[in-house]
Protein backbone atom coordinates (compact mmCIF):
# COMPACT_ATOMS: atom_id res chain seq x y z
CA UNK A 1 0.00 0.00 0.00
CA UNK A 2 2.76 2.43 0.99
CA UNK A 3 6.33 2.43 -0.25
CA UNK A 4 9.08 4.90 0.63
CA UNK A 5 12.07 4.44 -1.65
CA UNK A 6 15.35 6.15 -0.81
CA UNK A 7 13.81 9.36 0.51
CA UNK A 8 15.83 12.22 1.88
CA UNK A 9 14.28 15.04 3.90
CA UNK A 10 15.86 18.41 4.55
CA UNK A 11 14.65 21.04 7.03
CA UNK A 12 15.30 24.70 6.41
CA UNK A 13 17.30 23.91 3.30
CA UNK A 14 20.23 22.78 5.45
CA UNK A 15 19.46 20.02 7.99
CA UNK A 16 19.38 16.50 6.53
CA UNK A 17 17.07 14.35 8.68
CA UNK A 18 16.17 11.32 6.55
CA UNK A 19 19.06 9.77 4.64
CA UNK A 20 17.86 7.40 1.94
CA UNK A 21 15.07 5.80 3.96
CA UNK A 22 13.28 2.86 2.34
CA UNK A 23 10.33 1.06 3.95
CA UNK A 24 7.22 -0.77 2.78
CA UNK A 25 3.82 -1.03 4.50
CA UNK A 26 1.58 -3.84 3.17
CA UNK A 27 -2.17 -3.32 3.11
CA UNK A 28 -4.02 -4.48 6.21
CA UNK A 29 -0.91 -4.74 8.40
CA UNK A 30 0.52 -2.93 11.40
CA UNK A 31 4.09 -1.77 10.83
CA UNK A 32 6.10 -0.20 13.65
CA UNK A 33 8.93 2.31 13.40
CA UNK A 34 11.24 2.06 16.41
CA UNK A 35 14.29 4.03 17.45
CA UNK A 36 15.67 6.65 19.78
CA UNK A 37 14.75 10.34 19.77
CA UNK A 38 16.12 12.02 16.67
CA UNK A 39 16.15 8.86 14.56
CA UNK A 40 13.69 10.41 12.08
CA UNK A 41 10.53 8.49 12.97
CA UNK A 42 8.14 11.44 13.26
CA UNK A 43 9.66 13.05 10.17
CA UNK A 44 8.88 9.86 8.29
CA UNK A 45 5.19 10.15 9.17
CA UNK A 46 5.11 13.84 8.25
CA UNK A 47 6.68 12.97 4.90
CA UNK A 48 3.79 10.62 4.20
CA UNK A 49 1.00 12.90 5.49
CA UNK A 50 2.22 16.07 3.76
CA UNK A 51 2.86 18.00 6.97
CA UNK A 52 6.57 18.58 6.32
CA UNK A 53 6.03 21.91 4.57
CA UNK A 54 4.35 23.41 7.64
CA UNK A 55 7.63 22.92 9.51
CA UNK A 56 10.00 24.00 6.76
CA UNK A 57 10.78 20.46 5.62
CA UNK A 58 10.96 19.04 2.11
CA UNK A 59 11.48 15.68 0.46
CA UNK A 60 14.53 16.34 -1.71
CA UNK A 61 15.17 12.87 -3.09
CA UNK A 62 13.41 9.53 -3.51
CA UNK A 63 9.75 8.64 -3.89
CA UNK A 64 6.71 8.06 -1.68
CA UNK A 65 4.02 5.94 -3.31
CA UNK A 66 0.54 5.21 -1.99
CA UNK A 67 -1.41 2.64 -4.02
CA UNK A 68 1.33 2.93 -6.62
CA UNK A 69 0.91 6.70 -7.08
CA UNK A 70 3.48 9.32 -6.11
CA UNK A 71 2.30 11.46 -3.19
CA UNK A 72 5.44 13.37 -2.14
CA UNK A 73 4.54 17.04 -2.13
CA UNK A 74 0.78 16.53 -2.06
CA UNK A 75 -1.24 18.78 0.25
CA UNK A 76 -2.36 17.22 3.56
CA UNK A 77 -6.06 17.72 2.80
CA UNK A 78 -5.66 15.89 -0.51
CA UNK A 79 -3.99 12.98 1.27
CA UNK A 80 -6.84 12.82 3.80
CA UNK A 81 -9.24 12.51 0.86
CA UNK A 82 -7.10 9.72 -0.55
CA UNK A 83 -7.37 7.79 2.70
CA UNK A 84 -4.36 8.80 4.83
CA UNK A 85 -4.87 10.23 8.32
CA UNK A 86 -2.09 11.34 10.68
CA UNK A 87 -2.69 11.20 14.45
CA UNK A 88 0.11 13.46 15.59
CA UNK A 89 2.25 13.20 18.70
CA UNK A 90 0.75 14.96 21.71
CA UNK A 91 -2.92 14.24 20.82
CA UNK A 92 -3.77 17.84 19.71
CA UNK A 93 -7.50 17.73 20.29
CA UNK A 94 -9.65 20.86 20.03
CA UNK A 95 -9.86 21.55 23.75
CA UNK A 96 -12.76 24.02 23.62
CA UNK A 97 -14.97 21.71 21.57
CA UNK A 98 -16.94 18.78 22.93
CA UNK A 99 -15.88 15.19 22.34
CA UNK A 100 -18.58 14.74 19.70
CA UNK A 101 -17.66 18.00 17.96
CA UNK A 102 -14.04 16.84 17.81
CA UNK A 103 -15.14 13.59 16.22
CA UNK A 104 -17.27 15.44 13.68
CA UNK A 105 -14.19 17.46 12.69
CA UNK A 106 -12.48 14.22 11.67
CA UNK A 107 -15.02 13.74 8.90
CA UNK A 108 -15.03 17.32 7.65
CA UNK A 109 -14.26 16.31 4.06
CA UNK A 110 -16.92 13.60 3.93
CA UNK A 111 -20.32 14.07 2.31
CA UNK A 112 -21.90 10.70 3.24
CA UNK A 113 -23.85 11.77 6.32
CA UNK A 114 -25.36 8.34 6.94
CA UNK A 115 -21.89 6.82 6.76
CA UNK A 116 -20.62 9.39 9.25
CA UNK A 117 -23.40 8.54 11.69
CA UNK A 118 -22.54 4.85 11.39
CA UNK A 119 -18.84 5.58 11.92
CA UNK A 120 -19.62 7.71 14.96
CA UNK A 121 -21.36 4.70 16.50
CA UNK A 122 -18.38 2.57 15.49
CA UNK A 123 -16.01 4.97 17.32
CA UNK A 124 -18.20 4.86 20.42
CA UNK A 125 -18.15 1.06 20.23
CA UNK A 126 -14.35 1.07 20.15
CA UNK A 127 -14.08 3.77 22.83
CA UNK A 128 -17.05 3.56 25.27
CA UNK A 129 -15.47 6.27 27.45
CA UNK A 130 -15.96 8.73 24.62
CA UNK A 131 -19.67 7.95 24.48
CA UNK A 132 -19.91 8.63 28.21
CA UNK A 133 -18.15 11.99 27.75
CA UNK A 134 -19.53 12.97 24.35
CA UNK A 135 -20.92 16.31 25.60
CA UNK A 136 -17.86 17.14 27.69
CA UNK A 137 -15.20 19.62 26.55
CA UNK A 138 -12.18 17.76 25.25
CA UNK A 139 -9.79 19.86 27.33
CA UNK A 140 -11.16 18.26 30.50
CA UNK A 141 -10.42 14.69 29.43
CA UNK A 142 -7.48 12.76 30.84
CA UNK A 143 -4.42 12.24 28.67
CA UNK A 144 -5.48 8.70 27.81
CA UNK A 145 -9.00 9.79 26.94
CA UNK A 146 -7.63 12.55 24.72
CA UNK A 147 -5.51 9.96 22.91
CA UNK A 148 -8.61 7.84 22.38
CA UNK A 149 -10.36 10.93 21.04
CA UNK A 150 -7.49 11.70 18.66
CA UNK A 151 -7.60 8.15 17.27
CA UNK A 152 -11.41 8.23 17.09
CA UNK A 153 -11.28 11.54 15.20
CA UNK A 154 -8.93 9.87 12.74
CA UNK A 155 -11.34 6.97 12.25
CA UNK A 156 -14.09 9.45 11.37
CA UNK A 157 -12.11 10.30 8.23
CA UNK A 158 -12.59 6.65 7.13
CA UNK A 159 -8.84 6.18 6.52
CA UNK A 160 -7.31 3.25 4.76
CA UNK A 161 -3.90 4.12 6.23
CA UNK A 162 -3.57 5.59 9.73
CA UNK A 163 -0.29 7.11 10.90
CA UNK A 164 0.06 7.00 14.70
CA UNK A 165 2.84 9.02 16.34
CA UNK A 166 3.75 8.00 19.92
CA UNK A 167 0.26 7.00 21.15
CA UNK A 168 1.72 6.01 24.56
CA UNK A 169 3.34 9.40 25.24
CA UNK A 170 2.40 10.86 28.62
CA UNK A 171 -0.26 8.25 29.37
CA UNK A 172 -0.64 6.05 32.46
CA UNK A 173 0.61 2.47 31.88
CA UNK A 174 -2.81 0.85 32.32
CA UNK A 175 -4.36 3.14 29.72
CA UNK A 176 -1.44 2.50 27.36
CA UNK A 177 -2.27 -1.21 27.41
CA UNK A 178 -5.92 -0.44 26.70
CA UNK A 179 -5.12 1.92 23.82
CA UNK A 180 -2.81 -0.59 22.15
CA UNK A 181 -5.42 -3.34 22.45
CA UNK A 182 -7.85 -0.99 20.71
CA UNK A 183 -5.33 -0.17 17.96
CA UNK A 184 -4.93 -3.89 17.34
CA UNK A 185 -8.73 -4.31 17.29
CA UNK A 186 -9.15 -1.47 14.78
CA UNK A 187 -6.66 -3.18 12.48
CA UNK A 188 -8.28 -6.59 12.91
CA UNK A 189 -11.94 -5.57 12.61
CA UNK A 190 -11.72 -2.60 10.24
CA UNK A 191 -8.76 -3.75 8.16
CA UNK A 192 -7.15 -0.32 8.65
CA UNK A 193 -3.47 -0.32 7.75
CA UNK A 194 -1.37 1.27 10.48
CA UNK A 195 2.11 2.79 10.46
CA UNK A 196 3.03 3.21 14.10
CA UNK A 197 5.83 5.28 15.64
CA UNK A 198 6.54 4.25 19.21
CA UNK A 199 9.44 4.38 21.66
CA UNK A 200 7.98 1.62 23.83
CA UNK A 201 9.42 -1.15 21.70
CA UNK A 202 7.97 -4.02 23.71
CA UNK A 203 4.35 -2.93 23.46
CA UNK A 204 4.69 -1.90 19.80
CA UNK A 205 6.21 -5.25 18.83
CA UNK A 206 3.38 -6.95 20.72
CA UNK A 207 0.78 -5.77 18.17
CA UNK A 208 2.82 -5.12 15.00
CA UNK A 209 3.27 -7.57 12.15
CA UNK A 210 6.55 -6.07 10.98
CA UNK A 211 8.96 -3.49 12.37
CA UNK A 212 11.80 -1.24 11.27
CA UNK A 213 14.53 0.02 13.60
CA UNK A 214 15.67 3.51 12.65
CA UNK A 215 18.93 5.22 13.43
CA UNK A 216 20.33 8.42 11.95
CA UNK A 217 17.54 8.87 9.43
CA UNK A 218 17.55 5.42 7.90
CA UNK A 219 16.26 1.93 8.61
CA UNK A 220 19.13 -0.17 9.90
CA UNK A 221 17.21 -3.36 10.70
CA UNK A 222 13.80 -4.79 9.88
CA UNK A 223 11.96 -8.04 10.23
CA UNK A 224 8.83 -9.75 11.55
CA UNK A 225 7.83 -8.17 14.84
CA UNK A 226 7.81 -11.46 16.73
CA UNK A 227 11.34 -12.21 15.55
CA UNK A 228 12.58 -8.83 16.71
CA UNK A 229 10.71 -9.07 19.99
CA UNK A 230 12.17 -12.45 20.91
CA UNK A 231 15.76 -11.66 19.94
CA UNK A 232 18.22 -10.85 22.73
CA UNK A 233 20.61 -9.50 20.12
CA UNK A 234 18.04 -7.10 18.73
CA UNK A 235 17.15 -5.88 22.21
CA UNK A 236 20.84 -5.14 22.75
CA UNK A 237 20.94 -3.45 19.37
CA UNK A 238 17.91 -1.35 20.22
CA UNK A 239 19.45 -0.25 23.49
CA UNK A 240 22.76 0.24 21.74
CA UNK A 241 25.02 -1.45 24.27
CA UNK A 242 26.63 -4.83 24.73
CA UNK A 243 26.44 -6.94 27.89
CA UNK A 244 29.77 -5.38 28.94
CA UNK A 245 28.48 -1.84 28.59
CA UNK A 246 30.41 -1.04 25.40
CA UNK A 247 28.76 0.45 22.34
CA UNK A 248 28.23 -2.13 19.61
CA UNK A 249 28.60 -1.15 16.01
CA UNK A 250 26.00 -2.13 13.45
CA UNK A 251 28.19 -4.54 11.51
CA UNK A 252 28.88 -6.58 14.64
CA UNK A 253 25.19 -6.67 15.48
CA UNK A 254 24.28 -7.51 11.88
CA UNK A 255 26.58 -10.52 11.91
CA UNK A 256 25.19 -11.72 15.25
CA UNK A 257 21.60 -11.37 14.11
CA UNK A 258 22.26 -13.20 10.86
CA UNK A 259 23.92 -16.06 12.74
CA UNK A 260 20.98 -16.27 15.14
CA UNK A 261 18.12 -15.84 12.66
CA UNK A 262 19.57 -17.25 9.49
CA UNK A 263 19.08 -14.06 7.54
CA UNK A 264 15.48 -13.67 8.68
CA UNK A 265 16.10 -10.09 9.80
CA UNK A 266 17.13 -7.75 7.02
CA UNK A 267 19.13 -4.56 7.27
CA UNK A 268 19.98 -1.45 5.36
CA UNK A 269 23.70 -1.42 6.10
CA UNK A 270 26.11 -1.51 3.20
Amino acid sequence: MLKLDGIEVVYGGAVLVLRGLSIEVPEGRIVALLGANGAGKSTTLKSVSGLLASEGGKVTRGSIRFDGKEIAGCAPEELVSRGIFHVMEGRRVFEDLSVEENLACGGYRRTDRSGMRADLEMVYDFFPRLRERRRQQAGYLSGGEQQMLAIGRGLMAAPRLMLLDEPSLGIAPLLVQEIFRLIERINRERGTTILLVEQNANIALGIAHHAFLMEGGRAVLDGPAESLRSSDEVRQFYLGFSDHGGKKNYREMKAEIRRTHGGEVNDGIA
